[in-house]
């Protein structure tokens, strides 16, 4: 009897670890999920997936990746009522990838995703879900740079400043960070477009990687423009000279020593043209004693702008320049600096300057505008025949062209003017009269000294 009893035991015991084996059979299940998910059969792929989640945490990356899009996909299809367990389910996978995958995961773009998940699906109170973007961006700000996921942040922030919560100086704060994130990022991904637009003025073919990534970056540029268009859109009217001026005269005595803040009020009221305010005076005066800058040079030249001293505004402007070590800001001086010159007529000088501009920020489309304008007021004196003049045009044109594909933000405008200097440029029945062909080079002379090439029209 114990003998049957003893066989009974292993029996069981057996038959339990054949179901544990089963269970734990990691690359089967992972195949078989992966099969099913890479298709988009997450009916299918969800089984599977329950079963890894259980047994085998720690296995391949596949597992988070495909389930992340997964998850994705019932979180936002499934029934009302089934939405938050896959939002919740979403969350744990990014909690689990993080935990099992570190040197895989990147820290702050999981965790502006799980307060991407957090926001879309209504789960926390916005407080919990501003700490989880918060704790991204504290923790691995370099990783933090989705495009969506910057915007979801903002609008969480503008949204406990509407109710209270939040003051309006934690906006413009966040604002500041946010917005310096997005230019660096377009920076980015205007460098790596930047040679590859070139190589097509040129009318050289791109290869299939180089496509791709010219693609990529236009994208980016597109999104990125988008979104900070939309975090202007919230700041709205909380930033405009009627909100600004009293805040910055309220806290003024309290924090004229605190050169952080003098340098975040005088910038902002810079940017917003609140420079008539004494305000803006007593910033720039306090910045100045306080530590004396890039910064505050560039605001006494803007007071010397406003009291028709140009002269030494541009000597402040240049100091400016050569002071500034950021590049963004480096580049808005030159702008200032180029546009000074622009409207004195002293086109090549304003021209190195617009340069020096892009040189520091490529995504900078302005500038290329601005070059383009010059170009197209220089058809006349340019050129040694009619026609050479009338080719300046599609010098203009290209460049105006470039200024919409680095910025996105501009890029009707961009066209449109882009056009419209085709149109005043050489036709076909011209080229033909004119006896030169197309993808031959004319030299344009004067102060432009640049080539350009005759267009297949």
């Amino acid at each position: 009897m114990k003998t049957k009893f003893l066989i009974l035991l292993s029996g069981i015991f057996l038959s339990a670890g054949v179901t544990s084996a089963q269970e734990v059979d990691c690359n089967t299940e992972l195949s078989l999920f992966s099969q099913s998910a890479k298709i988009k059969d997450y009916k299918a792929a969800k089984p599977h997936y329950d079963k890894l989640i259980k047994n085998c945490q720690d296995g391949n990356l596949a597992l988070y990746q495909y389930g992340e899009r997964m998850l994705k996909h019932f979180a936002k299809n499934a029934p009302e009522g089934e939405k938050k367990a896959s939002a919740e389910a979403l969350i744990e996978n990014y909690k689990l990838r993080l935990k099992n995958h570190p040197g895989k995961t990147e820290v702050g773009a999981t965790y502006a995703n799980i307060g991407e998940a957090m926001y879309d699906n209504n789960m926390g109170t916005k407080e919990e879900q501003l700490a989880m973007f918060d704790k991204a961006w504290k923790e691995d700000k370099e990783s933090f740079k989705d495009p969506r996921a910057l915007y979801v942040y903002f609008n969480i922030m503008v949204e406990l400043q509407d109710t209270g919560k939040k003051e309006l100086q934690d906006v413009f704060n966040l604002y500041d960070e946010l917005i310096k994130k997005i230019e660096e990022q377009e920076v980015s991904r205007a460098k790596q477009a930047e040679p590859l637009l070139k190589k097509q003025e040129e009318g050289e073919k791109l290869n299939s990687s180089d496509a791709r990534t010219l693609k990529n970056s236009e994208i980016y540029l597109s999104n990125f423009s988008k979104i900070k268009a939309g975090i202007n859109g919230l700041l709205g009217e909380r930033a405009d000279c009627d909100n600004l001026i009293p805040l910055y005269n309220k806290d003024f005595d309290a924090k004229k020593t605190n050169v952080e803040w003098l340098q975040r009020a005088a910038k902002r009221l810079s940017a917003k043209d609140c420079t008539d305010d004494p305000i803006f005076f007593k910033l720039v005066e306090a910045l100045h004693t306080a530590e004396p800058s890039a910064k505050s040079a560039l605001y006494l030249g803007q007071l010397a702008a406003k009291d028709g001293k140009s002269a030494k505004a541009l000597e402040y402007y240049n100091q400016s320049a050569e002071l500034e070590d950021n590049n963004l800001d480096k580049a808005r001086v030159y702008m200032k600096i180029a546009g000074n010159y622009k409207a004195k007529g002293s086109f090549s000088t304003a021209r190195n300057y617009y340069k020096k501009a892009l040189n520091f920020q490529p995504s900078l489309g302005v500038a290329y505008l601005q070059i383009a304008s010059m170009y197209a007021s220089s058809v006349n004196t340019c050129g040694d025949s009619a026609f050479n003049k009338r080719a300046v045009y599609w010098l203009a044109a290209d460049y105006a062209d470039r200024a919409g594909r680095v910025d996105p933000s501009i890029q009707s405008t961009a066209s449109q003017t882009a056009s419209s200097y085709r149109g005043r440029a050489p036709q076909k029945s011209d080229i033909f009269q004119e006896g030169v062909e197309e993808g031959s080079t004319i030299k344009i002379g004067c102060w432009i000294g640049e080539n350009v090439r005759v267009p297949s029209i």
